[in-house]
């Protein structure tokens, strides 16, 4: 008994620093006594995908269908610096394939004064470009790369596009290739871009449009081409849930133009107009409440041609002189035009050498006439 005391007693001082020296330094571990302990983390994972609801798949076919004809174009230009001369510079924008020989739409201010023009397809091939034919007036160009079977774009119809209309942007903003970005037709209205031209039946979208989307495609659901996107409206420079595209009927109706001779050959009525009130038409006694009154026919133009009459007696517009008793243009191919905005919306559906049908009041007789127009050589 005496003998097991000392064993006793070194066996609780061995167990008391065992203790202190492992257990309260945090690696004692009881579950060691009877294995490792697992450091497996556990999650919950899903047993299948869930398969593209009918809107997704929708989104990733437009995306599909059209991603290969669209472009980043890069511009290099050349400016002045007063401390260094001649600098160059560089700008990019987006276009998008519209026929198998390579023409790519875009917008003139994409490659305004751009010495080279560099485009590069999604699959990152590289194309040098020249420029086709540019319009200034509708921020429009046509660039064309050198190459065989090019995948082009639907271009389809911007008639009759409702407010609430699901809409895809796709383009390179800030660089960032192959982005597609998806909202709605916000309204239709007209807009002037930051040079002062302005566009007609703007499509306004919530679309996330930045810069580098320049000159891409506005696609509706089925992956039709509808607008170019152009413009956004902020005060930082990028999206800010206000973006605007030119419709895709106004560049069909100049894309003959710009492939053939390189500029655009602007319809003119040969013309001038001014709108009428029910007020003036009640003063003047005209047959119609609306409309424009042909005040003067230019000589040897599309209008004195087709013998339509200007105004042969002198009157006063408050402080402006005019003519009266000319006729009175109340509609074109059956659209109703009131004013000058009317009138410049129909041009831009057309092009010199277009015949258009004009209903018009000569006295009191109601009458349609044929006019081809011309080539507007300056604003009339």
């Amino acid at each position: 008994m005496k003998l097991l005391r000392p064993v006793l007693l070194a066996m609780v001082f061995v167990g008391a620093f065992y203790f202190f020296t492992t257990y309260r330094s945090g690696q004692f571990h009881p579950a060691n006594w009877f294995g490792r302990a697992s450091n497996k983390v556990e999650i919950t994972e899903a047993a299948v995908s869930e398969p593209f609801d009918s809107e997704e798949q929708n989104n990733i076919s437009v995306y599909r269908k059209n991603i290969d004809s669209v472009v980043n174009i890069t511009s290099r230009a050349v400016t002045f610096d007063f401390f260094y001369g001649l600098v160059p510079q560089e700008g990019q924008g987006s276009g998008f394939i519209i026929d198998k020989v390579g023409h790519v739409l875009t917008n003139y201010h994409v490659i305004a004064d751009a010495r080279t023009v560099k485009v590069t397809m999604h699959n990152g091939k590289e194309y040098s470009a020249t420029v086709v034919g540019s319009d200034r007036a509708h921020d429009l160009a046509v660039i064309q790369i050198k190459g065989s079977e090019f995948a082009p774009m639907v271009l389809g119809d911007s008639r009759n596009l409702q407010v609430g209309q699901k809409v895809y942007a796709i383009g390179n903003p800030f660089g960032l290739s192959g982005t597609m970005t998806r909202g709605i037709i916000s309204s239709i209205r007209p807009v002037q871009e930051p040079d002062g031209m302005r566009i007609d039946e703007a499509i306004q979208t919530d679309a996330a449009i930045n810069p580098g989307n320049s000159g891409g495609p506005l696609l509706n659901t089925h992956g039709e081409v509808i607008g170019i996107n152009t413009m956004i409206a902020s005060n930082v420079g990028q999206s800010a849930g206000i973006g605007f595209a030119i419709p895709v009927n106004t560049a069909k109706a100049v894309l003959n133009d710009l492939t053939t001779v390189g500029r655009v050959r602007r319809p003119a009525l040969g013309v001038q107009t001014i709108p009428i009130s029910p007020e003036l038409a009640e003063q003047m006694g005209l047959p119609a409440d609306s409309g424009l009154l042909i005040v003067q026919v230019v000589p040897g133009g599309a209008a004195d041609r087709a013998g339509l009459h200007g105004g042969t007696e002198r009157a006063y517009l408050g402080n402006l002189p005019i003519m009266l008793g000319g006729d009175l243009i109340v509609a074109i191919d059956g659209q109703e035009v009131q004013d000058q905005q009317d009138l410049s919306q129909v041009m831009n559906s057309h092009r010199a050498g277009d015949t258009v049908r004009l209903t018009i009041f000569r006295g009191k007789k109601k009458m349609d006439v044929n006019v081809m127009l011309g080539e507007a050589r300056q604003q009339v």
